[in-house]
């Protein structure tokens, strides 16, 4: 009988540790599971949380444009607010002066509203831009190209008191719809009853 070329099991069971030493006597016996678990999702968890992210986003990015639009309406809700703001404090700034002086100081500043008033004649007709200042001149035929504001201002011709004047005003947007005309719906608009005591 040939030696062995391999050493004693025992040996290799000494060399090898209390795993190895299993394996070698124990050849059937199974390894024992690692102590800490790699913990990870599965291609399923990760396929339904893409598809809950994905519907999310869909549903921010569907109100999206709806934000923008009540954002726009804001701002030149905002924006025809301060025109209606500077009307009346072009109206309440006039002055009570005896016939044929009541345009002497209004001829550089303002609106030039005052003769207007006065006389009570005809409604007024202001043209203003997307930053809410003046451009055209009163009563123009048709509105200037970087014109985004109608105001109108229609005077009362019988003031209730004799010491009241009093004027409907409505700042409409766009200014090329006027609402005046039939079938003419603006954007938006803004309108109040101005009433000072003069």
């Amino acid at each position: 009988m040939k030696p062995s070329i391999f050493p004693p099991h025992k040996s290799i069971a000494v060399k090898l540790g209390g795993v190895g030493r299993n394996l070698v006597i124990h050849p059937k016996m199974k390894m024992k599971p690692p102590l800490h678990k790699i913990a990870a999702f599965s291609l399923v968890e990760v396929t339904l949380a893409l598809g809950v992210a994905a519907f999310a986003l869909l549903a921010i990015l569907a109100m999206v444009p709806t934000s923008l639009k009540t954002q726009q309406a804001s701002i030149q809700q905002t924006t025809g607010n301060a025109i209606m703001s500077s009307i009346f404090a072009d109206l309440r700034a006039d002055l009570i002066l005896p016939p044929g002086q009541y345009r002497h100081l209004e001829e550089d500043s303002g609106y030039q509203l005052h003769g207007h008033w006065a006389g009570m004649l005809q409604p007024d007709t202001l043209y203003f831009t997307q930053e809410g200042k003046q451009t055209g001149s009163t009563n123009q035929d048709s509105p200037p190209a970087d014109a985004v504001f109608r105001a109108k201002i229609t005077y009362n011709p019988v003031p209730p008191i004799g010491s009241t004047s009093v004027a409907y005003v409505v700042v409409s947007w766009p200014a090329q719809v006027n609402p005046d005309q039939p079938g003419s719906v603006p954007a938006g608009s803004v309108r109040r009853l101005l009433a000072v005591n003069r």
